[in-house]
């Protein structure tokens, strides 16, 4: 990716190495909520932050997060500094998107962590994988998530990663939408499992989407992409998708069971919006077909 030109985001916040809080092994976490959380961590979202925060004991010694000195990246780390540098970008395609609807778009936060970490939705852990959480406006990522897309789900490269920070976004542009509190209320009506998850499932492709169509933005105003590093991102989609995962995980599929989408599904909506560039065409919630 050719992002020299691209400024970081000053909203890159640096926990790495403050110790973790609410560690796994720290007592109330049973082991079959940790693996339900560690299997649907890998599918990005905040299911699994809520699931190991609800579920976790809330007497670590660390502090709560408003209480935490916000530290930036050293400036010699060029992980951190690709990580601010995606996330600059998305501020600069979502602050114009909003701006054209006559809103006004509001930055996320970003922390880098290691191990665990406080959050307004629980404890966070890096086993979990990256994810956002909408109590507090922040995406959360432990950068070793980055060796896991690579040897583990098999998607190299810088656009895979940076499709991973543009859809935990995508999911921040959705809060600010109203549109996860929507599905929120919509999916504790339904009193169903199989519907909370189907709704489930719209709103994690809504967020492929929307990562699709930063791609296509910042790729259109500063010309980023390198040849053939779009599809690694559709690598990465089709690598955590339900199917897949379950097949690695269960060693069977159950549709029903989904909450993020199958493989094909998330590459054809990360690709809708990648093609269009259009936030119109990301309304998963009346396609027909997913």
């Amino acid at each position: 990716m050719r992002l020299d030109d691209q400024g970081e985001s000053q909203n890159v916040e640096d926990r790495r190495g403050d110790g973790g809080g609410g560690g796994i092994g720290r007592g109330s976490v049973g082991i079959g909520t940790l693996v339900i959380a560690l299997a649907a961590g890998y599918f990005f979202g905040i299911d699994p932050a809520v699931i190991l925060g609800l579920a976790s004991n809330t007497s670590s010694s660390a502090p709560p997060p408003a209480s935490r000195p916000a530290h930036k990246p050293p400036a010699n780390d060029e992980m951190a500094t690709f990580v601010a540098k995606v996330l600059g970008s998305t501020e600069t395609t979502w602050q114009s998107i909003f701006s054209d609807a006559g809103r006004r778009y509001q930055d996320p936060k970003l922390v880098l962590f290691t191990g665990a970490t406080p959050t307004a939705c629980g404890t966070g852990q890096s086993a979990m994988g990256p994810f956002y959480c909408p109590a507090d406006h922040k995406v959360y990522i432990d950068l070793a998530f980055y060796r896991d897309l690579k040897e583990r789900f098999h998607a190299p490269g810088e656009f895979a990663q940076a499709y991973v920070i543009a859809h935990e976004v995508g999911h921040h542009v959705q809060n600010l939408l109203g549109i996860s509190d929507k599905v929120s209320a919509a999916q504790q009506r339904s009193g169903n499992k199989a519907a909370a998850n189907a709704l489930s499932v719209r709103l994690e492709l809504q967020a492929d989407c929307f990562a699709g169509v930063w791609g296509h933005r910042a790729d259109s105003m500063q010309k980023m992409l390198e040849p053939g590093e779009a599809e690694q991102a559709l690598t990465a989609a089709s690598a955590i998708g339900d199917d897949r995962l379950q097949r690695q995980t269960r060693g069977q599929v159950v549709p029903e069971s989904f909450t993020h989408g199958s493989s094909e599904q998330r590459v054809r909506w990360f690709k809708r919006g990648m093609d269009s560039g259009d936030i119109r065409q990301c309304d998963t919630f009346n396609a027909t077909s997913l």
